[in-house]
């Protein structure tokens, strides 16, 4: 996409362990339009959290490292950026909300402190004053006794609080893309609706665009627009949302859905994909998803397809639809 906020292309990243080199992500193509939001999606250990951490240079190194691919945000390739460009644009460009705020927060600094650093150290704000509109956030993002708050540390807010102090700071000053890793994983399902409806509300009042990991569908349901499916390392299907749900192509993707708990009178057993998905230091010669495919056939086991457009804003990788 020309005209993308952020264009992934063919991004490897692998970590090079004792056991041998495991293969996170291996050739991710994903493009986010400004002001759009892409769910991630797949089970535990896929690569989805690795991926976006490729996106803001955060790969922790070692033992890990980016071995092939453009990461292009407004036109820049970040994987060619110097570590001084990525702090400028981690933050102020690019917000994220980590997975678990209370290992992302600082145990030892007030709420005060970590939710204004941003404007200080990127938009050059005086203490004072950042801590001033560091308070207007926290009643923002609905935290009662705002001003209170500031200086309180970590471990005296509760899990929904510690979350909303994450959106604060992610979102504080006005990113053009935010990145939200499992932002509702740790919270209850009321404080889960909660979380989505106010960074939704964010989101839409700054013209953010958004990339939500998540593997939960109802989630992606509720908040995206459009859709990436993540199975070992590799994008295996995207769609708009209603589509996927309505007729997903990728035999992974109509695994997941039917593995969805249901209700009313059509609950029952649930469906389980069989098998185990491949270690990520497995060499993998077809298609990953070969070994657990109910529809697969020789093909799939020693040749591995490419994620290619089938429909008009589908893409899927699988030889059920080539030819």
């Amino acid at each position: 996409m020309s005209d993308a906020l952020l264009d992934i292309r063919g991004l490897s990243v692998h970590f090079f362990t004792p056991e041998g080199v495991g293969r996170a992500v291996e050739a991710v193509d994903l493009s986010i339009a400004p002001g759009e939001t892409l769910g991630l999606v797949g089970e535990s250990g896929c690569g989805k959290s690795v991926t976006t951490l490729a996106v803001v240079g955060l790969v922790p190194s070692p033992p890990g490292r980016v071995v092939a691919g453009e990461v292009r945000f407004l036109g820049r390739d970040l994987l060619q950026a110097d570590p001084e460009t990525l702090r400028r644009i981690r933050g102020r460009e690019i917000g994220m909300i980590f997975q678990e705020p209370m290992t992302a927060l600082n145990p030892v600094l007030t709420i005060g402190r970590q939710v204004a650093e941003p404007l200080v150290a990127h938009l050059g704000m005086s203490r004072t004053d950042a801590l001033k509109k560091a308070a207007r956030w926290l009643d923002r993002v609905r935290i009662p006794s705002a001003q209170k708050r500031l200086g309180s540390y970590p471990h005296e807010l509760s899990g929904g609080m510690r979350q909303r102090v994450m959106i604060a700071m992610a979102m504080i000053c006005r990113p053009r893309l935010l990145v939200a890793d499992e932002p509702t994983t740790a919270l209850d399902v009321t404080l889960q609706r909660q979380v989505l409806s106010l960074i939704g509300e964010l989101k839409t009042e700054l013209d953010t665009a958004m990339l939500l990991i998540t593997h939960d569908l109802g989630v992606v349901a509720q908040t995206a627009g459009r859709v990436a499916v993540m199975y070992a390392g590799r994008v295996v299907e995207t769609a708009d949302v209603g589509p996927l749900f309505a007729d997903p192509l990728h035999p992974y993707t109509r695994g997941l859905l039917r593995s969805m708990p249901l209700l009313g009178a059509d609950r029952g057993r649930l469906h389980e994909i069989r098998g185990r998905v491949p270690a990520a230091t497995d060499l993998i010669s077809g298609c990953p998803f070969a070994g657990r495919c109910p529809s697969a056939f020789g093909r799939c086991q020693y040749q591995a397809p490419e994620l290619e457009t089938i429909r008009p804003r589908r893409k899927v990788s699988c030889w059920l639809f080539r030819d």
